[in-house]
């Protein structure tokens, strides 16, 4: 009937009372016409504007985060939360219950800003763990924390403007500010972190990860967080602070976002549900100062018509019944279990052959290989053995400055899903480790107490060969 109904819209039949469906002795004037048309011929290279020409020169050789890989039993890649410890049944409850009563309201569009119960949940919940100093209104709902780091190119960046990264860093950063044009100056970190002393003069915004440096795991130190609190108010720059794993810390208790520091409005808040709940929940947030509420709110407003408002409802009463509270106490603890056994696991099989830096929080470690020219074959080794390892460089979602970038192997064994019912934990050597060393040092560290100590001792450069390994997730070593 539907076929029926089509053809008898588009003018390719007619209906007679009584009589039946018979075919137009004449196509409608509208109807579209395809037999014996001349086929499409599409511009082998279209024009772009300068924008999407950047646009498709920063995203060339880095893959998309869903990677399309022959499935491994050990595949550290990071970004994946243990979805096993997501308590399904209660978001399932809380969003069929925001479902079965949405209003007539609830279903048109929304505001740009995102859903109002949502933003108080989010700023009480912001200054409670992360002594984020906001309200409501200064809380911009996002698809995601990408979307909020392009908001903030396509508000505060300008093409030719100076903006900071750390290196390494974060690899979808850089590819949005240079798709905004902007002129990316890398700045070293150590083991406490961004080298502040090192920034330049003048610059339009820094992006940094202070509370965990991604990749590395340093913690910026109070001092450090005043220096370079003090230098944007000089240089008039933006400071972007992405927090995206802030909520796990072994080792101490959490530290005070770089923002709940600010007094004179130059920090912007980038935070999200990704690492906490899971991926493919598009929700972030940005805390934006007041001075750029309106223009956030009308860029927003340019780039869609507003975040899913059911996703929204459910996340704030999610947050708002103590359910993500709960869950990342619990997550944390498990977390903490299962990083003593990947550490452990290192010391035990890797020995003097690899350090390990930022133990102490998030979703991954890093390890610095002692013999470079081992890394060479250590991901094809390790591939051979059933575990797939992430390269610092080339890889998404780590990048180091290109003019920075030294010949040799880097790896990182980055957050994993792996399945214990479905792949225990081995009891003999690890996969990994055969791809460092063929001889494994038996001493093991004590790393119960000198994992954080180490890190300090010997921060990563440009030449230091690293491996990445998860902290969180669910993978067992």
């Amino acid at each position: 009937m539907l076929a029926y109904e089509q053809l008898l819209a588009e003018g390719y039949a007619s209906a007679r009372a009584g009589s039946g469906t018979y075919a137009a002795r004449t196509l409608a004037p509208d109807a579209p016409a395809t037999r014996g048309a001349e086929p499409v011929r599409l511009p082998s290279s279209p024009h772009l504007s300068r924008f999407g020409s950047r646009a498709v020169e920063s995203a060339r050789g880095l893959p998309s985060w869903r990677l399309r890989e022959t499935p491994l039993p050990y595949d550290f890649r990071y970004g994946r939360p243990a979805s096993g410890d997501f308590p399904h049944d209660a978001w399932r409850r809380v969003l069929a219950r925001c479902a079965r009563r949405a209003s007539q309201e609830s279903l048109d569009y929304g505001v740009p800003e995102g859903l109002a119960s949502l933003r108080a949940a989010i700023a009480d919940y912001a200054s409670r763990t992360r002594a984020v100093r906001c309200g409501p209104d200064d809380v911009v709902i996002v698809n995601g924390s990408q979307q909020g780091l392009d908001l903030a190119a396509r508000v505060l960046v300008d093409p030719g403007d100076v903006v900071v990264l750390e290196e390494p860093h974060y690899a979808g950063a850089r590819r949005v500010f240079e798709a905004a044009g902007a002129r990316v100056r890398a700045v070293a970190v150590d083991g406490d972190g961004l080298r502040v002393a090192e920034l330049p003069r003048m610059a339009r915004l820094a992006y940094v990860t202070p509370s965990h440096q991604f990749p590395t795991g340093a913690v910026l130190p109070a001092p450090r967080r005043l220096a370079l609190l003090a230098w944007a108010e000089r240089a008039g720059a933006w400071l972007v602070e992405d927090d995206y794993d802030s909520e796990y810390r072994y080792a101490a208790r959490p530290v005070e976002s770089l923002q709940g520091l600010d007094r004179v409005g130059r920090v912007l808040y980038v935070g999200t549900f990704s690492k906490v709940l899971f991926p493919s929940l598009r929700l972030g947030y940005v805390v934006v100062p007041r001075a750029l509420r309106r223009a956030f709110r009308a860029a927003k407003s340019l780039t869609d018509t507003g975040t899913s408002a059911l996703e929204q409802a459910a996340l704030a009463e999610f947050i708002r019944e103590g359910y993500l509270a709960r869950h990342v106490s619990r997550s944390r603890a498990r977390n903490a279990a299962r990083r003593g056994a990947l550490l452990e696991a290192i010391c035990e099989h890797l020995g003097a052959a690899a350090e390990v830096t930022g133990a102490d929080a998030g979703l991954h470690v890093a390890a610095l290989a002692a013999r470079r020219s081992r890394l060479a074959t250590a991901r094809a080794r390790a591939r051979g053995r059933g575990a797939r390892c992430r390269g610092l460089s080339g890889d998404a979602p780590l990048q180091r400055a290109p003019a920075r970038r030294r010949p040799g192997a880097r790896l990182r064994v980055a957050d994993g899903a792996v399945d214990p019912r479905r792949h225990p934990a081995p009891r003999a050597r690890h996969p990994a480790a055969g791809a460092l060393t063929a001889r494994p040092s038996r001493r093991i560290e004590n790393w119960r107490s000198g994992w954080s100590q180490g890190a300090r001792r010997r921060a990563p450069s440009s030449s230091t060969p690293t491996v990445w390994a998860p902290s969180g997730a669910n993978c067992t070593m």
